[in-house]
């Protein structure tokens, strides 16, 4: 192969390689704009008439109900992990007694809100996605436009309005549920003084944290319900589609949250900084 054939296929794969990456930013923008466009819209439809409370309530029920199982599992385990994992660090230097406020901080400002979002999104942000992918393969959706109603209104924003109702509540028994696990290994098996610990956690935990975990944790849902809710909406291609929505949708909203709690606890410290300056 002469030098010219070796520099022209050097090019070919060159703009090959180009190509895709443009494709795939341009991609990565397009499809971000159409998912702020779908989530403004299903927003804006929550306040118009009329209000679908039998599906706000029915979907409260689903995202809220049946999840407190897995949430209190996974919050009991949390805590008992974290509190045991920070004990053998603090023992090192005889300060056992800071193990409760350190895992309350930990809980109610980052893992609370974060696990809780993760374990919601992969559970009802799955099962909004494929159900409602599901309901455009079949024709459902297209359906209930002929009838003169719209698709959105009547099935997308009662979804998220429900989600960023429930997600606190379900955050706050994360909280409860992950103390009551620290609690427990920690008088029970490490033989932490009871009254020490509940003086130290009261004295470090400061309300602002709870609510800054739950506000979180209502922010979290927003996001997640919008995502899977589009990715549903915008399903194609059959049951192959239905499955590479749901994945998709999950996938997506598991990063997100991740990504965002990053953000959010850099602007609520901001925030408090700006207001302890205005406050002195």
């Amino acid at each position: 192969m002469s030098y010219a054939e070796r520099r022209a296929k050097f090019n070919q794969k060159f703009d090959e390689v180009f190509a895709s990456i443009l494709g795939t930013i341009t991609g990565f923008i397009t499809g971000t704009g159409g998912l702020m466009r779908f989530g403004a819209r299903s927003i804006g439809l929550i306040f118009a008439k009329p209000f679908r409370w039998d599906e706000i309530i029915s979907h409260m029920e689903f995202v809220g109900n049946k999840s407190v199982v897995i949430i209190c599992l996974s919050g009991v385990f949390t805590g008992l992990a974290l509190a045991y994992q920070i004990y053998l660090g603090f023992k090192l230097v005889n300060m056992t007694a800071l193990v409760g406020p350190t895992v309350g901080l930990g809980v109610l400002r980052e893992l609370g809100p974060v696990l809780t979002g993760l374990i919601v999104s992969a559970r009802a942000g799955g099962a909004m996605a494929a159900r409602l992918g599901t309901m455009r393969v079949t024709e459902q959706i297209d359906a209930l436009e002929v009838m003169g109603v719209d698709p959105i209104q009547y099935l997308v924003a009662p979804r998220i309005i429900a989600t960023v109702l429930v997600m606190p509540l379900l955050c706050g028994v994360f909280d409860f549920v992950a103390m009551a696990g620290c609690w427990m290994i920690c008088i029970g098996l490490f033989g932490i003084d009871e009254a020490a610990f509940w003086d130290r956690t009261t004295q470090w935990l400061r309300p602002y944290h709870l609510y800054e975990g739950l506000f979180k944790a209502a922010l979290f849902g927003l996001f997640f319900s919008v995502i899977c809710t589009e990715r549903g909406y915008k399903t194609k291609g059959g049951a192959e589609g239905v499955g590479n929505a749901t994945n998709q949708g999950v996938v997506t909203s598991m990063v997100m949250i991740i990504v965002l709690d990053f953000f959010v606890t850099n602007l609520i410290n901001v925030f408090y900084k700006f207001e302890k300056f205005f406050q002195s």
